[in-house]
């Protein structure tokens, strides 16, 4: 082999060290003896292609699952919290309930209320009632109590909306010290990560350096490897030639010839080729229209006007052959019940009503969707069934291919390919559902999060294929790199209306949908923000706490203190939301640099602040709840 993928990490003090490490499920080795090491503050990214050990390896770190062999060595005390990849299903109760475990200590309480109000969580809200994305809150929320040494992130930022990827980002950054992730965001990637390591055919590569520079240095490695190979080939090919011509094995010269031989034979037998990008394309139709949808003055909801404010509000809008736009909003804003009234104008939609508008079709239409949910796969039918029903050839781009063959441009293996869906991974089931997309032919594509769980060789391949292909496309996605590689055109759910940023509609009146040019980072340019959502203005409801004669009488001055500070935490937020209307205007972004870094400025210390009082008001009430003191 050529070199080494990276210069060797030593320990320095390491919180937790992977010693030789090895699993598998039968078959090769998901991980072969690996070895890893991660210090305090690392901020370490975990890269590799779907189905290759990754969430496994997360496991091990976590003391989840033991290893075949090998050893995991940390520092005494050490305490690890993992964020898992699905949201288990088994939690209910309210989300204090679930983040708190010990709701009577009271240092416990006041941490767990503190790190909800970051997250912006309702303490009292039904789980099982959340959105996906809130329920991972919840979740963050919960593994992040106590202050862990290191937090563990399996695909933080799936089912979160865009403000929540960024929000995610901000917060990582200034409550996490040291945390270990698996991630195909890439602009997360860029944002969060200062060191990369790769599971690759078992093997675990530390790259040291940011995603950039590792997307420079492993174009090179692999260029070396492929010329590396290329020339180890053709020695095998030349030894193979002169054994084939007869050898004397009785010659003492040729021994030695002969045993080179069978080494390398033996080292071609071990090598682990990377199975390389996957080869899809998309099949194409007949030209559509130019005109392929028209929405006029669409007003949709659940229920009558009087006693439910629609969910869409007077959306109007044309696509035109090639556009491909993408869709912008907030979870549970209707990004999906959208795409449903324009994939079946007309029809109805379980409890929806179309108070006013219509959406129209052009002419020629040849539609492909893909769901979120992927519900089109059937769990107990092999891919090949999934994608040929029952046939044994398809018909892609004029030429018969064998479904086998199909499914291998796919990355699935003609073992794997007669597998039911319910033994696939996520992102396996993404590639399987775009394989069975793909295989349709079409004019408009309407993909709904494509890019969930797919790795990053595969997100680059669909870029290139979404982007070269001549028909239309509409789409929701949640990454940003993605939106600015591919669409042309941003349809936002928003508050407001562009052309009358003063038309606002309150958190319970729906949505306008607003048009920009370009991609992601042009409509976060040119967007009006809405303000910051401001923390919960109610005493937090403390639990009786046991006595505890090391606690200190309050003087008369505590209990003045105490009197004041509900008016001082009152005061705190008040001058907070103030603050957060103001920033929130766009008139505010028209002030000086230094009355916008002044007012950035308070905003933080008014955070510092709050947290403070009311760690202040917990240790005055418990003074006086303590049994003796007076009340």
């Amino acid at each position: 082999m050529p070199g080494t993928a990276s210069r060797p990490r030593l320990p320095i003090m390491a919180l937790l060290s992977l010693r030789n490490i090895s699993i598998s499920y039968g078959g090769r080795p998901l991980v072969d003896s690996v070895d890893l090491h991660i210090e305090r503050g690392d901020r370490v990214a975990l890269l590799g292609i779907n189905g290759t050990g990754k969430s496994t390896l997360l496991r091990i770190l976590a003391g989840d699952t033991p290893p075949d062999e090998g050893e995991v060595v940390h520092s005494a005390h050490l305490r690890i919290t993992r964020l898992p990849q699905q949201v288990p299903t088994h939690l209910q109760g309210n989300v204090f309930n679930i983040v708190c475990p010990n709701p009577s200590d009271a240092e416990q309480n006041l941490e767990a209320r503190q790190i909800l109000s970051r997250l912006h969580l309702d303490p009292a809200a039904d789980f099982t009632s959340l959105s996906g994305g809130t329920r991972r809150r919840v979740l963050l929320a919960q593994i992040l109590l106590g202050q862990p040494d290191l937090v563990l992130l399996d695909e933080p930022t799936n089912h979160l909306d865009l403000d929540s990827i960024v929000w995610l980002e901000e917060f990582l950054l200034r409550y996490c010290r040291t945390f270990f992730f698996i991630t195909h965001d890439r602009a997360f990637l860029r944002r969060i990560a200062t060191r990369v390591i790769e599971l690759d055919r078992g093997h675990l590569s530390d790259w040291n350096c940011d995603y950039d520079t590792f997307l420079k240095r492993k174009a090179e490695f692999l260029q070396a490897e492929s010329r590396h190979w290329e020339e180890f080939d053709r020695k095998l090919e030349k030894e193979e030639a002169w054994r084939r011509q007869g050898v004397r094995a009785r010659a003492v010269r040729n021994q030695g010839r002969l045993r080179a031989l069978m080494a390398l034979r033996d080292e071609r037998r071990q090598r682990r080729e990377s199975s390389g990008p996957a080869r899809m394309s998309i099949q194409e139709s007949e030209r559509s229209g130019q005109i392929v949808l028209k929405a006029e003055q669409v007003t949709f909801g659940y229920g009558p006007l009087e006693s439910a404010p629609p969910l869409i509000r007077d959306f109007s809008a044309r696509l035109s052959r090639g556009d491909k736009v993408g869709l912008l909003g907030p979870n549970g804003c209707g990004k999906t019940t959208l795409l449903r009234l324009i994939l079946a104008p007309g029809e109805p939609i379980a409890n929806g009503v179309l108070h006013a508008g219509q959406i129209s079709h052009g002419t020629r239409l040849e539609i492909a969707y893909s769901d979120q949910l992927r519900a089109q796969l059937d769990e107990n039918l092999s891919l090949i069934d999934n994608i040929a029903h029952g046939r044994e050839f398809l018909e892609i781009d004029g030429t018969r291919r064998h479904v086998i063959g199909y499914l291998e441009d796919f990355l699935f293996s003609a073992d794997r390919a007669r597998q039911p869906v319910r033994t696939l991974s996520g992102g396996e089931r993404n590639r399987l559902l775009l394989a069975r997309l793909f295989a349709q032919p079409s004019n408009f594509l309407v993909l709904d999060e494509p890019t969930n769980d797919l790795d990053l060789d595969t997100l680059d391949l669909l870029e290139e294929r979404i982007a070269s292909y001549s028909g239309t496309v509409l789409l929701v996605s949640h990454d940003r790199a993605f939106l600015n590689n591919v669409v042309t055109h941003v349809w936002a759910f928003e508050k407001y209306l562009t052309d009358q940023p003063d038309l606002r509609l309150g958190p319970d009146q729906g949505w306008y949908i607003n048009e920009y040019v370009g991609g992601y980072d042009d409509w976060l340019e040119h967007r009006i923000p809405l303000p910051a959502p401001t923390p919960l203005k109610k005493k937090p409801d403390l639990p009786p706490r046991k006595p505890t004669p090391k606690v200190k009488k309050p003087s008369a001055s505590d209990l003045r203190e105490l009197e004041a500070l509900p008016g001082h935490i009152e005061a705190l937020e008040a001058e907070q939301s103030q603050l957060h209307a103001e920033m929130a205007d766009p008139a505010f972004y028209r002030k000086t640099g230094e009355a916008i870094a002044h007012a950035r400025d308070r905003a933080e210390k008014i955070v510092v602040e709050l947290e403070t009082a009311y760690h202040r008001w917990e240790e005055l009430e418990l003074r006086v709840a303590t049994p003796g003191n007076p009340a």
